[in-house]
């Protein structure tokens, strides 16, 4: 894989030429900067930017002063070859907080396709209603310990407006929801990007993980998509690449509050 081949293509395909995540969202092109209008449940914020040092400042002014005047919190996704080199700070000084640092890393999709199933005992169920989203929301409360009343919200909300968009999945141990994923697309774009791969503690290490990403690497060679893009934390990093998954870069969400 050419990796700077590859990220060229994804801020072309995925950040500077953008496409709405759902109908009731859409994309605003102002000044060097791509910002995302979420719909209902949506994402709101930032996805690409092409400043320098003069004019950097005025521009994260501009999209504080609208998003503000939306009344929506949003996020400013920087990613680490972006320009200048101290936008990071910059976004701290105009009262941006930065989450946890992660890492841009893509896979073929062709190179996923293996007969990964889950563990003995595991069943992996598309989600495809609110009961299915309640267990998703189960089962990604017990891997990462945080209230998930925001992912409900999101799958719902995309469920209701644009299903072929979203692949949204839960593992179950019998009844009890162990794992939950689920995979956003766009058409017309080489990118099937996946989120949210969470199991909890005592089924770590099983094979869950690698079964989900299995399971949409399927779903995303059927629907012709190139390539699986995941925003990596620490934790799930090693894993991808042990399925070799490449780092192209690094992202960090700069949040700012309405």
């Amino acid at each position: 894989m050419d990796l700077a081949a590859v990220l060229a293509l994804y801020d072309r395909d995925m950040r500077e030429g953008a496409r709405p995540e759902s109908p009731d969202a859409r994309i605003e092109r102002t000044g060097g900067v791509v910002r995302h209008i979420g719909g209902e449940g949506g994402w709101n914020g930032v996805l690409w930017s092409d400043l320098d040092p003069g004019n950097a400042d005025a521009a994260i002014a501009e999209q504080v002063a609208h998003f503000t005047g939306l009344g929506r919190e949003f996020e400013w996704k920087l990613h680490g070859h972006d320009r200048p080199s101290d936008l990071g700070r910059r976004l701290v000084a105009a009262g941006f907080t930065a989450d946890p640092e992660e890492t841009l890393m893509i896979g073929e999709t062709a190179d996923q396709l293996l007969d990964a199933e889950p563990p003995d005992g595991v069943r992996i169920v598309p989600v495809t209603d609110r009961a299915g989203v309640d267990l998703m929301v189960e089962a990604n409360e017990r891997a990462f310990g945080r209230d998930g009343g925001w992912l409900r919200d999101l799958v719902l909300a995309r469920l209701a407006t644009d299903p072929d968009g979203i692949v949204a999945l839960v593992a179950l141990a019998g009844d009890v929801p162990v794992s939950s994923a689920r995979m956003e697309m766009i058409p017309g774009t080489r990118f099937a990007g996946l989120w949210g791969g969470g199991t909890a503690q005592e089924w770590r290490g099983r094979g869950v993980y690698r079964a989900l990403i299995a399971y949409r690497a399927r779903v995303a060679a059927e629907r012709g998509y190139r390539y699986l893009q995941v925003d990596a934390s620490d934790q799930s990093r090693p894993i991808l690449e042990r399925l070799g998954f490449a780092a192209l870069t690094t992202t960090t969400p700069y949040v700012h509050g309405v």
